[in-house]
């Protein structure tokens, strides 16, 4: 729910996470400070109280739960270091980082396998900044210049760290920019990656049926969020790539069909709505398969 401010936005919610490190919000966003501020406390204690309802509300339930949060990259992209410009300038500063966020999840993950044993959690890291990472377009403080494309290898690893720090707790990576980097994520480990279907192109395609084959899932966005589409339409946007990449049923199975994007600012309604239609969507789809 972020619209409750900028505590429990993307950014400001996943400095809530962080091991070890403190946070101001300034005018020109999140910053690493050497004391943590009014609003990084509140960060903490809003992600506190909300893990407080969702064991209330789960006692007894027995399923997948989903954590999200900003991935290492895009928090390097959106954070600023103590003397100003982002953390992605500095190679030391983004490996704190990155570490900084794997061990916070750790945590949170222990204790809510302590406080919600039969769960099964998926942890999601949401990196819509990690094209312009990859790319060098990302704009420094004073907007004159871009920063330094960060190399695959280090953005590789950066993922995979946190990766095997939360293991055996599956990740994903949910990037709904375009030039969604599918084949580093793969090899990066992976177990899932969450993309726009609008923002997929040719390579797009074989760097996603590549990674089907070799058994990572890719969750679909196919139902945009700025428009309602039926069942039958977004079955139709799914079918029609699945059918050109000539995939086997089995191997084409590992698509999930999600929203383009998150749905936290949706109305209730609106939210149910939307699952509606993807799960019928998704009946359509395997039927086809199978047929």
């Amino acid at each position: 729910l972020p619209a409750r401010g900028p505590y429990a936005q993307l950014i400001g919610r996943s400095t809530a996470f962080l091991a070890g490190l403190a946070v101001d919000l300034q005018p020109a966003g999140w910053r690493l400070t050497d004391a943590s501020s009014r609003d990084h406390r509140l960060a903490i204690s809003t992600l506190r109280g909300d893990l407080d309802q969702l064991e209330e509300h789960a006692q007894g339930y027995a399923g997948p739960v989903k954590l999200s949060v900003a991935g290492p990259w895009t928090l390097a992209s959106m954070m600023e270091r103590p003397r100003g410009d982002r953390v992605v300038a500095d190679s030391g500063a983004r490996r704190d980082l990155s570490q900084s966020l794997a061990e916070g999840i750790a945590q949170l993950t222990a204790e809510l396998g302590r406080r919600l044993p039969d769960v099964e959690l998926l942890i999601q890291l949401d990196e819509p900044m990690l094209p312009a990472v990859l790319g060098g377009t990302l704009a420094t403080a004073s907007g004159l210049s871009r920063h330094r494309p960060v190399e695959p290898p280090e953005v590789s690893g950066g993922l995979r760290y946190v990766v095997e720090r939360l293991s055996p707790t599956p990740v994903v990576v949910h990037c709904c920019a375009a030039g969604a980097p599918v084949e580093l994520l793969r090899t990066a480990g992976i177990a899932g990656v969450l993309v726009d279907i609008d923002e997929l192109s040719g390579a797009d395609w074989d760097a996603v049926a590549a990674s089907l084959e070799a058994g990572v899932w890719i969750g679909m966005g196919a139902l945009p969020t700025d428009r309602p589409l039926g069942p039958e339409e977004v079955a139709r946007r799914v079918l029609g790539p699945l059918r050109d990449l000539g995939l086997d049923p089995p191997v084409a199975a590992r698509i999930v069909i999600t929203p383009a994007c998150g749905l936290a600012s949706a109305s209730r309604d609106g939210a149910v709505r939307a699952l509606r239609t993807l799960r019928s969507a998704a009946d359509i789809v395997t039927e086809q398969l199978v047929d």
